[in-house]
């Protein structure tokens, strides 16, 4: 079980603790001046999907000996336009830089969204996901 806290510090502003002790400024107010710095709520999810998946390919690669050099995600989500805004559809994008094999690559983004990543399998019943990939070689 994981436990994590959220402290609220003013107005929109709140601090967020996981449950190593590491702290991230969330802040939901665009129209502040001047403008807090903080991640919005609705984007930690997409951040959160992002990593969790890129965590999981990167160590399938590593695991397969694959020379990768670098590897990043763009992940975009299109929420619904009533309220409660959910996400209604997540989108990654893999960008990953090396001679790597495209097999490889696919099928370890394939393993991380229908099996291992936590945040997108737990999203997948409300959210439809897609991902596509793309390799830049050196």
């Amino acid at each position: 079980m994981s436990t994590v806290h959220v402290k609220w510090i003013e107005s929109k502003l709140m601090v967020g603790v996981d449950s190593n002790g590491h702290a991230i400024a969330i802040c939901n107010s665009q129209d502040r001046e001047p403008a807090w710095i903080g991640i919005k709520p609705a984007e930690m999810l997409l951040l959160s999907a992002a990593s969790c998946s890129l965590y999981d390919v990167v160590e399938i690669l590593e695991k397969q000996h694959e020379p990768l050099i670098g590897v990043e995600v763009a992940c975009s989500g299109e929420k619904e336009a009533e309220p409660i805004y959910r996400f209604k559809s997540i989108h990654l994008h893999y960008i990953a830089k090396g001679h790597i094999s495209e097999d490889r690559l696919a099928r370890a983004i394939q393993l991380s969204v229908d099996k291992y990543c936590t945040v997108i399998n737990t999203i997948k019943g409300c959210a439809k996901v897609t991902f596509d990939y793309e390799i830049v070689n050196p």
